[in-house]
């Protein structure tokens, strides 16, 4: 039996730079973050990387905090390269200026002392040579969240599309719109089957209510243009660095209509390559 692959991400560079953002942004890809980790851990927590299955894909963020940490950073690294762990280590950096600003920002104060501008050009000296020694390093200075999430993306060779996870929701208007959505849909405008013989006690999850559905005259371009829309929409919200998007799909009771075309989205967006779920929040009613 070939032993499952092992991914560390070493998250580490200036302070102010974005290291917990990055953290949280590995997160959102399902991996197992752990930060500010002392370096005395760095073995013992190297055997969970190597031995349990939870932490097969794992970043790992370091800083100044932790004491001293760049001998053993780089010899942590190598042991586990060395064991048949993909290791790499991404360095993030950012102007003087714009660490300024950030620590103005939100008034925390840097790990080095009370003079900003000296322990940010203190720090900077401290990690040169761990820079040079990075995999990749990510200038954050101009960044959005959505093209740090971008970048970050892009180092852990993440498909965007299979990213982003897209939950699809039917409800039913007379018991109130789901609070978390996004995006809300009325599907009212298509006859209700609700009122067609023999199919109140079905749903839309039923061939029967799919089939009158799909001979209303507005169901087949509503549905293929409405696909074609979300489509076009989720890149925009994933540049934006959203991982999560709830759609909510609505019509009267949520058992006929909007049921059915949940699930037909849904189909839609995984058969494109999206995560997408379907939930039927009142079809029980």
């Amino acid at each position: 039996m070939s032993r499952p692959r092992r991914r560390l991400f070493i998250i580490t560079g200036l302070s102010g730079a974005g290291r917990s953002q990055a953290l949280k942004i590995f997160e959102d890809f399902g991996w197992v973050c752990v930060d500010n980790m002392p370096v005395d851990l760095l073995g013992k927590f190297g055997e969970l990387v190597l031995d349990s299955p939870h932490y097969a894909h794992t970043a790992l963020g370091l800083d100044i905090r932790g004491g001293d940490f760049r001998a053993d950073l780089e010899a942590f690294a190598a042991v586990m390269r060395q064991r048949g762990v993909e290791t790499r280590v991404l360095f993030l950096d950012a102007s003087d200026d714009a660490l300024v600003h950030r620590f103005s920002e939100t008034r925390h104060r840097h790990p080095l002392g009370k003079n900003l501008l000296q322990s940010i050009r203190a720090e900077r000296r401290y990690l040169a040579d761990l820079k040079g020694l990075a995999d990749k390093v990510i200038d954050t200075t101009s960044l959005a969240l959505g093209e740090l999430k971008e970048q970050v993306s892009m180092a852990i060779g993440v498909k965007r599309r299979g990213e982003m996870q897209i939950s699809i929701v039917s409800f039913g208007y007379k018991y109130g719109l789901p609070r978390d959505a996004d995006l809300v849909m009325d599907v009212r405008f298509i006859p209700n089957p609700f009122y067609a013989p023999g199919l109140r006690r079905k749903t839309g999850l039923d061939k029967p209510v799919a089939a009158y559905i799909l001979k209303q005259p507005a169901a087949k371009p509503f549905l293929s243009g409405f696909a074609k829309m979300i489509e076009g929409l989720v890149p925009f919200y994933i540049r934006e660095g959203k991982s999560y998007l709830t759609i909510a799909i609505g019509c009267t009771g949520g058992r006929h209509r909007s049921v059915f075309v949940t699930r037909h989205l849904a189909g839609v967006l995984r058969a494109h390559g999206y995560a997408a779920r379907e939930y039927h929040r009142d079809v029980q009613h």
